[in-house]
């Protein structure tokens, strides 16, 4: 083992397949199957998807893969690996910061995170019950309108949610996380093809696959760049210290290039396919694929509505939906309790009810944004933050500021401080192209992206 973490202070994961369905299944959630599709519908299909794609491969790949080394080196949670490693460079220990930084950020998007995931909980007891049978656009959105009024119910989905994801994280590594990724990603992977295939028999599939994969140079604006390659950061799960955490359980002979090429090939796979599932029922049902947030929400029910099996189809869909918010909501508490258990001493199971209890309560700020704190705008004064409530904030914040500033750190970190040699033992364990060019796209191409991407969130 890496690092100056003595060896058996933490768990390990028990395999590389076990390793690969908990990181992939920390890259694959909402940001994919609920974020990805709004997002290529109102940047213009496959204008968006072109960048994504691109994106991915030359900004968080680079990511990944020092994300990864990072963590496998540094032998521990974000802070004790930038201790670490700092030290190891000769460099200032003030790196640690970075790794407190990642935690406070993780757990800022898991306290909305949450209640995004209890939306979608919501939504299968009303899937299953027909409240969506022969229902009209209108009708869906009173349905939506009246969840998001409700802040007792969304505390209550919210809390339920929370609870499921300590109950996993408590139970540790290898019993946890790990037996949770093999049962649910798996089984997330046959439903999305199951429903591609429904879409592409009841849907108009080849009206979907031309609005996603034919080049249209027209649509390509700095605004749909900037959104693309702000999505590929936020859905591979880079610049929070997730990555980090999983590369620490990473046993030494393992291939970070190729643990980190099947996490983004599989995150962007998923991504692709969420979007050959939503978008033919879309089209076939005449509803507009620019329709934004509401798509998964309003949009999509109303197709289910008025497609055959819609009924039965509905809530696999949203099963499908809760099963990858939970892989990535784990990923997003297990940094958070390993910092807690290594650093502090306290068990595991106290540190994630801690950790749960923390973010859910925070999260009461998201659940009230939307009701009782609808018209409440702390920041009303600034024109940049005019008209925004809470969880607008906190989303900006973290979307917008707190997970670029991170990213370019990181970058900064593996490509410039860190010994070129130790990072080389790390990802190619001797003179490797693929070293190289990863050094060049991690010390320059990736930053360069980032820093516009920050610059842009301000205008």
């Amino acid at each position: 083992m890496s690092g100056n973490v003595p060896s058996g202070q933490h768990e390990f994961w028990s395999t590389r397949v076990g390793f690969i369905m908990a990181a992939v299944g920390a890259a694959v959630g909402l940001g994919n199957i609920w974020r990805f599709p709004y997002a290529a519908g109102t940047g213009g299909g496959s204008a968006f998807v072109m960048v994504y794609i691109l994106a991915v491969v030359a900004v968080a790949l680079p990511m990944l893969v020092a994300e990864l080394s990072l963590g496998r080196r540094g032998g521990g949670s974000p802070p004790l690996t930038f201790a670490n490693l700092a030290r190891e460079a000769g460099a200032t220990g003030r790196w640690r910061v970075l790794g407190f930084a990642g935690l406070f950020i993780v757990f800022m998007i898991l306290t909305f995170y949450s209640v995004i995931g209890g939306w979608v909980m919501a939504y299968i007891p009303r899937a299953l019950s027909g409240e969506f049978t022969g229902a009209t656009t209108e009708q869906v959105g009173g349905i939506f309108d009246a969840l998001l009024a409700d802040p007792w119910e969304l505390m209550g989905w919210h809390a339920v949610f929370m609870v499921g994801t300590v109950w996993i994280v408590a139970r540790g590594v290898k019993r946890g996380i790990e037996m949770a990724a093999d049962v649910l990603m798996p089984t997330l992977f046959v439903l999305l093809v199951l429903m591609m295939f429904y879409a592409a028999f009841v849907g108009d599939f080849a009206g979907a696959a031309d609005f996603l994969f034919t080049p249209d140079f027209s649509k390509l604006t700095p605004q749909v760049v900037m959104a693309a390659v702000g999505q590929a950061l936020f859905s591979t799960a880079v610049g929070a210290g997730t990555m980090i955490t999983y590369g620490a359980y990473l046993n030494k002979s393992a291939s970070i290039p190729r643990m980190a090429g099947i996490i983004a090939a599989g995150d962007t796979m998923v991504a692709l396919v969420a979007g050959l599932v939503i978008f033919p029922l879309v089209f076939a049902n005449g509803q507009s694929p620019g329709e934004g947030p509401g798509l998964i929400f309003v949009t999509l029910p109303v197709a289910f509505a008025h497609m055959p099996g819609g009924a039965i189809v509905a809530p696999l869909f949203f099963v499908l939906l809760m099963f990858a918010a939970v892989t990535s909501s784990i990923a997003m508490l297990e940094p958070i309790v390993s910092w807690a258990e290594e650093q502090r001493g306290i068990r595991r199971p106290v540190a994630a009810v801690i950790g749960g209890i923390a973010a859910w309560l925070v999260g009461l700020c998201t659940v009230f944004s939307f009701n009782i704190w609808k018209d409440v705008h702390p920041l009303n004064f600034m024109k940049i933050f005019e008209g925004k409530t809470f969880f607008d904030l906190i989303d900006f914040a973290v979307s917008n500021v707190m997970l670029p500033l991170a990213c370019v750190s990181i970058l900064v970190f593996s490509a410039w401080v860190m010994p070129a040699k130790s990072m080389k033992d790390e990802i190619s364990g001797g003179p490797s192209l693929f070293f190289t060019i990863w050094r060049f796209m991690a010390r320059y191409v990736a930053p360069i992206a980032v820093v516009t991407i920050l610059i842009n969130g301000f205008r």
